[in-house]
């Protein structure tokens, strides 16, 4: 196998541009073969920006291009499900943006196929692969908060009443996979069952909606088997809310509102000892988590690593998120063992 990764894009969404395409021409061993863009034209600025060699009209040109290993998709949620099936019909690797589906059932398709074709398949949670992230992992891990006892995490911000009003954005439209649960709520349920390492068995929610049908605003409880909880808030509406939080029984962890895209600043975060009212401040270099996402999916398509978190752990994830949208619709408790 060539040691070069050569990506193929699907669109042009605003997380290729600004994220996912720099972050692959700046990761080792990559680069961006192709371009697909249903409008080419409007693609050709952002080729020529990034040193892309070629653009072409559609997708299916990417994914059946051979020189092309792997395939980036940052289309709209719907589409999600049918593209990576192509892709991996087509031989390719696929790193598919979050969430990876609009439901569990499509993830478990997705997930097969990737294993039917022995290709890989993962879900775009680059927040993972943040050396701060990674440090805090650890630190649970070691016990250096005691037993975790509840996370708290909160991924909220504030749509123009222009963009609520038009309804056009496909986040705001219910056949588009659109709504802040899965726009954004599922990285509070991913950060949940990360730390906890453990699958919640009960979970609740409330929500308002957009006229469309979507949720604009979700607050969730998750419960996990050994008394833990967790809290999730998702939403369009609000002032920037991006942060989580960590409690154990003998410290506790707090970050500010960059903890899902910190960007390439040192990053920081608080750590109280027991009945400490400030605690002190810590802090991890500057990084760019898409660059080092994109370096360990092409590290394990070379086969240097196994993938950090396969497809079906993106599968359980959507299983949590099709519960607590079933917890909003019915009002109930949804309890997952019996799901």
């Amino acid at each position: 196998m060539s040691e070069t990764v050569n990506w193929g894009i699907l669109g042009t969404a605003t997380i290729a541009r600004k994220c996912v395409i720099p972050a692959i021409q700046a990761a080792p061993g990559c680069r961006v073969q192709v371009l697909g863009s249903r409008r080419p034209e409007a693609a050709h600025d952002l080729a020529r920006k990034h040193h892309i060699d070629r653009v072409v009209g559609g997708y299916e040109a990417v994914i059946s291009d051979p020189e092309v290993t792997a395939v980036y998709i940052p289309l709209p949620n719907h589409l999600h499900h049918e593209w990576t099936l192509k892709a991996l019909a087509a031989g390719k690797h696929v790193l598919c943006e979050k969430p990876i589906a609009c439901n569990a059932r499509e993830a478990g398709e997705m997930a097969a196929a990737a294993r039917q074709a022995d290709k890989l398949l993962m879900e775009g949670f680059m927040y993972r692969f943040h050396p701060r992230s990674r440090l805090l992992k650890q630190m649970v891990a070691e016990g250096r908060l005691g037993a975790l006892k509840l996370i708290r995490a909160a991924f909220c911000y504030r749509m123009e009443q222009t963009v609520l009003a038009a309804g056009t954005n496909f986040r705001l439209q219910p056949k588009k996979g659109g709504g802040a649960l899965l726009d954004v709520g599922c990285y509070g349920v991913s950060t949940a069952r990360w730390f906890f390492g453990q699958e919640p068995i009960a979970v609740q929610a409330l929500a308002t909606h957009h006229a469309s049908g979507v949720d604009l605003q979700l607050v969730a409880s998750l419960k996990f088997a050994e008394g833990q909880l967790a809290v999730v808030e998702a939403g369009f509406v609000s002032t920037l809310q991006q942060t989580y939080t960590l409690v154990g029984d003998r410290a506790a962890v707090e970050l500010p509102h960059n903890a899902y895209i910190p960007w390439e600043k040192e990053a920081f975060f608080s750590l109280r000892e027991l009945d400490q009212e400030d605690g002190r401040t810590l802090s991890t270099p500057g990084a760019d988590e898409y660059q080092h996402m994109v370096a360990h999916f092409a590290d394990a398509i070379r086969g240097r690593t196994p993938l950090d978190f396969a497809p079906e752990e993106s599968v359980r994830n959507m299983w949590v998120l099709d519960a607590l949208a079933e917890a909003v619709r019915s009002g109930k408790t949804v309890r997952l063992e019996e799901r």
